[in-house]
């Protein structure tokens, strides 16, 4: 039987994590994240296109098994995960690994609420073990990358990641899990081309891999064998997904937490549009009439945030195109002091006024040798009657180097929970204080109950 040596440390850390649980500090980010999560994912009930994916989940039919979060719709587990991971991440706004560059929960917590809520009962500390066993495979797995990104590897990190928790809450064994993995392989996808032409497919391949996450795990319960080297083998996710992978950061299970290290984002943008903002709401803060002043810009970023988010700005945008255009969400800031939901509307996109800025706003490859780098970055302002304002931005906003406050985050959800219709806010009060004391729940589906009308 062929052997890989990820998924061997895969298993041995779920079983560890089952019978040792995790430690505090990891415990606590775990919940922290999966509130702005729940927030996250209410407030993509207004997301682009999310009728439309609502619409297709519906129609397999099937049972009301799970809730579609922030509207409270009842679908069959696998679609309602669907439609969760989509919410979640199409507004850019979900909470991200930077280094690894994978969006940590988008699909795993909206897989293991839609299978827990689904089986009813499942305790909350089970769930807390599982979300974090999942979150850590996911983000190490982006860790091992050592290429540019021509996957979309926060989906396809992610699913496996979802696999992994999924295989927890159902107690399959270390054979189960094998199997689970190898099979997850066999459907994951995902690929860059979405991102490059800011497609509405770039959020739905999160919930693409969420739902097949669950298929995975469902065929392993039944017995279903998959293949043993998902990861390593000759055409494993490593040869295939990522071309130059280096798995020893899966060494590190258990050991270095990952959950511990995940950043807000306090700007429905891409991540790697965050330390330009960063800088230049830095520099408007020294200077508050600076921004009346503007003759340019420009943001000197690693290749990878160049790729990422230095496409033009242009008449016809569309919100996706938007949130991943860094000139744009510079004359954004500069006109207005901040970047929100709000932002990325129709009218929003049509100001001329932010489109002429926008022209003059650059973005610069700084030559960082790192295919993976979002940072460091630097921000350039010059000034029409003359002079420059400059600084740099190492450790970015809502990272673990400069974290969010707890009222900013608290600040972060209350937001998100306004943004979607029809939900009363004492409801959002008690959804936010019972995903702060998840583990506390005898079921975990109740966080999915109050995360609707």
């Amino acid at each position: 039987m062929t052997a890989d040596p990820a998924v061997d440390r895969i298993v041995a850390f779920v079983e560890t994590t089952l019978r040792e649980g995790v430690p505090a500090a990891v415990r606590e980010a775990a919940k922290i994240f999966a509130a702005d999560t729940l927030g996250v994912a209410v407030a993509g009930v207004v997301a682009p296109w999310r009728r439309a994916v609502l619409d297709a989940a519906r129609e397999g039919g099937g049972g009301a098994e799970a809730t579609v979060l922030g509207s409270g719709e009842r679908l069959p587990a696998a679609a309602a995960a669907m439609v969760n991971a989509y919410q979640i991440h199409a507004q850019e706004f979900d909470c991200v690994h930077d280094r690894a560059v994978v969006h940590a929960m988008s699909a795993v917590l909206p897989a293991l609420l839609a299978a827990a809520e689904g089986s009813r009962g499942v305790a909350g500390e089970l769930f807390l073990r599982a979300l974090v066993a999942g979150v850590e495979v996911a983000v190490n797995l982006g860790l091992c990358s050592r290429a540019p990104m021509r996957f979309f590897r926060p989906a396809n990190a992610g699913g496996f990641g979802a696999t992994v928790g999924l295989a927890m809450l159902s107690g399959l064994d270390g054979d189960g899990l094998r199997d689970a993995l190898g099979i997850y392989y066999g459907a994951c996808s995902g690929t860059m081309q979405a991102h490059l032409e800011a497609s509405p497919q770039l959020a739905m391949q999160m919930g693409f891999a969420a739902k097949n996450a669950l298929a995975a795990v469902a065929l392993a319960r039944r017995g279903m064998p998959g293949p043993r080297a998902p990861f390593s083998g000759d055409f494993g996710y490593f040869a295939l997904f990522d071309g130059q992978a280096d798995p020893a950061p899966f060494a590190t299970l258990g050991h270095a937490w990952r959950t511990a290290e995940l950043s807000h984002k306090p700007f429905p943008t891409g991540r790697a549009t965050h330390a330009g903002i960063d800088g230049v709401r830095r520099l408007l803060d020294a200077r508050p009439d600076g921004a009346k002043e503007v003759s340019a810009v420009r943001f000197f970023v690693p290749p990878l945030t160049a790729r990422l988010v230095g496409r033009p700005a242009r008449p016809g945008m569309t919100p996706g195109y938007a949130r991943l255009c860094l000139a744009y969400i510079g004359a954004v800031l500069l006109r207005q002091g901040e970047v929100g939901l709000a932002d990325f509307t129709p009218a929003a996109l049509s100001d001329s006024a932010k489109l002429d800025l926008a022209r003059h706003i650059a973005v610069v490859e700084d030559g960082n040798p790192d295919p993976n780098a979002l940072g460091p970055q630097r921000v350039e302002i010059d000034l029409a009657g003359g002079g420059r304002l400059e600084t740099a931005v190492g450790t970015v906003i809502g990272s673990p180097a400069n974290p969010l406050s707890p009222a900013e985050a608290k600040k972060k959800f209350t937001r998100c929970w306004h943004a979607a219709p029809g939900l009363a806010p004492e409801r959002g009060e008690t959804l936010w204080q019972a995903a702060h004391a998840l583990e506390g729940l005898a079921d975990i589906g109740e966080l999915a109950r109050l995360a609707a009308p």
